[in-house]
């Protein structure tokens, strides 16, 4: 339910507040919506169904009037501040007297637009009674995300909001005091007659009763009905009504379903009950993503969405995943488990846990992985976890995504498994020199802003924490032992969702199935996939993939696992969440010491790309659709780290991009042109936010026309992306889908493959056009720009 959503996502428990009822009809639901959103209490005012006229002739005046500040909030700033809303009261204090509104009737709010430095996330802050608008907004801050942050507060503007009224206004009452005095002293009254009402499937005797004829006071026990001239309000069995002079409230009864009865767990599954907890673990996964968007510093994490939660359970299995990065979320459940063992009995409440290594459920190791164990009775129930991408992590690059490294050494950050924060401390030392060792090795910087990596890092154990709460509050409302047996149920679901579809596979290819793919430096991909007809179980046989490489072409195997779990999702034409169940029949063999399964000392940073090939490869396989663009485009500039001449390390900064392409066409329909694809599901930053982020122009951001195949079907068109430097830069590409295009499937034509160049001044005052091939890293003057041209889709039938 979108309600319960909205308010869980901003913090707020549902059965902490009361429900207020309008509209003729809106008694009559009432008490169900409640029970929906687990609300004790529905007030429902004696004319709510004429509650918009009324209040329009109720209705006070209003005038907001704001100014920006622009500065530091200090406490001897707030002489200004005063000054500046004293001017802004008189403002709107003129404004509601030129309407009508009585000098005397007028009430002012005044606030302070906050925000820590450094991010964009304001909050409105109301005068505190000691004007210490700092203090309020720290707390403020813990309340909303759950963490606060050691820098300056700055004032963005000062709002003062006028309320006053032209006319009498009629006063109202809260119910709370007569709610508690019949409480109290309860009277009864009776009913006019009793009729047959139907409560959900059943029908029940209820009394009927008019609205005027109630005395005040009366306490009414349903199933009941009140009826008025103009609303009706059911009353439902387990509510009773307390009649107020101006309200009816209606409570929730005491006798509730006894703990015992709802702890009571059997081996049967509700499907209504599978659906309703699948999209509620989703929720809780989705509301961890808004959290870490909302307070997360770096754009690669706040603009790009490069980011994924999810949940998971006690032994680490994934159970729900928000729609976030699809190659996290399979790798991601190794990474928890690799932890919970790694861990296990020696972690408390409050414990947080970071990794990134591609031995222990890594991807590359800019996707830093943040973990928190959630007890419940001194025990492991869950964990949640979110990854997100961090731009810089140290290491030899100008970004955390270098071309040109061999080594897992020379990439930065390495951490196979350490706690970030111990029973609620967070360990900031310890963090700075994880960070720090990155730059101890030859040729190496520590990344060029531990502080934005240490916001990024709280703000992901935020999100961690708000999927904590939550499912803590889902533990109250339906008990751990069922949210464990329907945990197991969705898993359990999509097992048999993979396996019915795996024997209807096996119908049509009793052989089974194979494909081949090669990467640009002429490595082969491998897949025979050989699927049991009767189990509906099935092995990706890898074997014959090439050797890892000498650079960072090079996956840990915890993408094969995204992979193939991303492919099943994607051919399963039913509504299931993506999940460890998905994985349940499949047996994935990558041998050793390939492209795909490489030793834990070789660079992978391009796994990123590499990942996009395995998906084609697999997706080739099972002949259903055309090469997408095959490659992610990581694409970044920036300045300082170490001096390769000198060794001193100089302070700096750095952004990192991937580039979208064009899709692969498939029977019925055409691919889609300049889009992120598969793997890679994230979102480009907006040129504005760009320009005004880094010094450079974005020259040409354009869709790459006619790259896509020409079929039948045809293949989606690959994005044109070039900046100009305006001040020295140092940038990068990494980039597949230069040498082998992307292919096309039942005679359609391949996409164009990807190029990049570099535009450098001459010494005859022009530009020279370079080609760069695949990888490159390039030092910019002012004025040369780097363009990026990626790949297009493969098309889809013969031509016509």
């Amino acid at each position: 339910m979108l309600t319960y959503t909205i308010l869980e996502a901003r913090g707020y428990a549902p059965e902490k507040h009361s429900l207020v009822s309008f509209g003729g009809a809106g008694g009559q639901h009432a008490c169900s919506i409640a029970n929906k959103l687990g609300i004790h209490r529905i007030l429902i005012h004696k004319w709510s169904s004429l509650l918009s006229a009324y209040g329009i002739s109720q209705a006070q005046l209003q005038f907001d009037s704001s100014e920006p500040f622009a500065g530091q909030f200090s406490i001897s700033k707030l002489p200004r501040i005063r000054e500046r809303i004293i001017h802004l009261k008189k403002k709107v204090r003129d404004e509601l007297v030129a309407q009508g509104a009585s000098n005397k009737s007028i009430h002012y709010d005044e606030s302070l637009s906050l925000r820590y430095f450094g991010t964009d996330t304001n909050l409105a802050i109301l005068r505190p009674d000691d004007e210490d608008y700092g203090a309020a907004f720290v707390s403020e801050h813990m309340r909303e995300f759950a963490f606060v942050l050691d820098r300056a507060i700055i004032i963005d503007s000062i709002h003062v909001r006028g309320t006053g009224s032209a006319g009498v206004v009629a006063e109202t009452k809260a119910p709370t005091q007569a709610l508690d005095k019949i409480k109290a002293d309860p009277k009864t009254s009776t009913p006019t007659k009793t009729q047959q009402i139907y409560c959900g499937r059943a029908k029940i005797d209820a009394g009927i009763y008019r609205l005027e004829e109630i005395e005040k006071g009366s306490v009414i026990s349903g199933p009941a009905l009140i009826l008025d001239a103009t609303q009706t309000i059911v009353i439902e069995p387990d509510f009773t009504a307390y009649v107020l002079p101006e309200h009816v409230v209606l409570e929730k009864t005491a006798h509730d379903q006894a703990t015992a009865e709802r702890e009571k767990v059997d081996d049967d599954f509700s499907p209504i009950q599978l659906s309703v907890f699948a999209h509620r673990f989703m929720s809780i996964a989705e509301q961890m993503g808004n959290t870490l968007q909302r307070t997360s510093i770096s754009t690669s994490i706040r603009e790009r969405l490069d980011f994924s939660c999810a949940l998971f359970s006690p032994d680490g299995k994934l159970v729900a995943n928000a729609p976030h990065i699809p190659i996290h979320l399979g790798s991601m459940q190794m990474a928890i488990q690799a932890q919970h063992k790694f861990w296990e009995g020696r972690l408390h409440d409050g414990d947080v846990l970071m990794t990134n290594h591609p031995e222990w459920g890594g991807t590359h190791l800019p996707d830093v992985t943040v973990v928190t164990p959630v007890f419940i009775n001194n025990e492991i129930a869950f964990y949640t976890a979110s990854r997100g991408h961090h731009t810089d992590i140290g290491g030899k690059g100008i970004t955390s995504m270098m071309p040109d490294s061999k080594e897992l050494w020379e990439e930065g950050l390495n951490v196979p498994a350490m706690k970030i924060v111990s029973q609620g401390r967070f360990l900031e030392e310890e963090v700075r020199e994880a960070f720090n060792l990155a730059g101890s090795f030859p040729g190496c910087s520590p990344t060029r802003r531990i502080q934005d990596n240490l916001s990024d890092l709280k703000a992901q154990t935020s999100a961690n924490q708000r999927g904590t709460m939550l499912l803590h509050r889902l533990c109250e409302e339906f008990s751990l032992p069922i949210v464990h047996k329907y945990m197991a149920g969705i898993q359990k679901n999509s097992e048999v969702a993979v396996r019915e579809f795996l024997r209807k596979v096996a119908k049509d290819y009793p052989e089974g199935l194979e494909a081949t793919d090669f990467f640009d430096n002429g490595t082969q991909i491998k897949l025979k996939i050989i699927i049991n007809p009767e189990t509906g179980s099935a092995v990706f046989d890898f074997d014959g993939t090439g050797p890892q490489g000498w650079g960072n072409i090079n996956c840990p195997i915890s993408i094969a696992h995204s992979a193939v779990i991303y492919c099943l999702r994607c051919l399963i034409d039913i509504e299931i969440p993506l999940n460890q169940g998905c994985l349940t029949p499949v047996e994935i063999r990558v041998p050793k010491g390939s492209v795909l399964n490489p030793q834990p000392s070789v660079a992978i940073c391009g796994s990123t790309l590499a990942s996009q090939r395995v998906i084609d490869t697999i997706l080739r396989a099972f002949h259903c659709v055309a090469a997408f663009q095959g490659c992610a485009s990581s694409f970044g500039w920036g300045m300082g780290g170490r001096d390769p001449d000198t060794g001193e390390i100089k302070a700096g900064w750095n952004y990192g991009e991937s580039i979208g392409g064009g899709t692969g066409a498939g029977p019925g329909w055409h691919g889609e042109s300049a889009v992120h694809v598969h793997s890679t599901n994230t979102r480009m930053t907006d040129a504005e936010v760009i320009e005004k982020r880094t010094p450079v122009i974005v020259r040409r951001h354009e869709v790459r026309r006619g790259t896509g195949g020409r079929g039948k079907w045809n293949g989606g068109d690959g994005v044109l992306r070039e900046i100009e430097a305006r001040i020295p830069l140092k940038s990068s590409i990494l980039s597949e889908r230069r040498t082998f295009p992307p292919y096309g499937m039942e005679g359609g034509n391949p996409g164009s493959c990807g190029q990049n160049f570099v535009f450098r001044h001459n010494s005859k005052g022009g530009m020279d056009k370079i080609s760069l091939g695949g990888q490159a890293v390039v030092n910019l003057r002012p004025g040369e720009r780097m363009q990026i041209n990626t790949p297009g889709g493969g098309g889809w039938g013969v031509p016509e």
